[in-house]
C-alpha cells in the first residue's frame, strides 16, 4: 500500500529535464497529464510510445515518476483505452491516498 508522501509524490509534476515529450505533441509532467493527453492522442503517435519493442510511458512511469505499480500496469497494456482505464484507476486511488 502506498503512504499519503508517496502518493503525493507519484501526483506532482517533474521537473522541465525530466517531462514526457510526446512524438508531435505535447509536453507532460505528471501521470494527471498523460491520462489527459491520451484521449487527443493519435493512435499513430501512441503507436510510436507504445509497442512491441518498447512501452516508454511505462519507463517514464518507472524512472521518473517512480510509481512502479503503474508502471507494470502500463506494460501490459497494449491500446490507448486500456492504457487510459489503467491510468484512471491508478490516478484516482493515489489522490484518495494522498487526502
Amino acid at each position: 500500500m502506498v503512504k499519503k508522501e508517496e502518493a503525493k509524490k507519484y501526483l506532482s509534476g517533474c521537473v522541465p529535464e525530466q517531462c514526457f515529450w510526446v512524438n508531435n505533441g505535447p509536453i507532460l509532467k505528471s501521470i494527471e497529464e498523460l491520462a489527459n493527453a491520451l484521449p487527443q492522442m493519435s493512435n499513430e503517435t501512441f503507436r510510436h510510445h507504445v509497442n512491441g519493442e518498447r512501452n516508454d510511458f511505462s519507463n517514464w512511469i518507472r524512472q521518473v515518476i517512480g510509481d512502479k505499480k503503474l508502471a507494470e500496469e502500463l506494460t501490459k497494456s497494449s491500446s490507448k483505452d486500456s492504457a487510459l482505464k489503467k491510468l484512471k484507476a491508478r490516478l484516482n486511488s493515489l489522490k484518495k491516498m494522498a487526502g
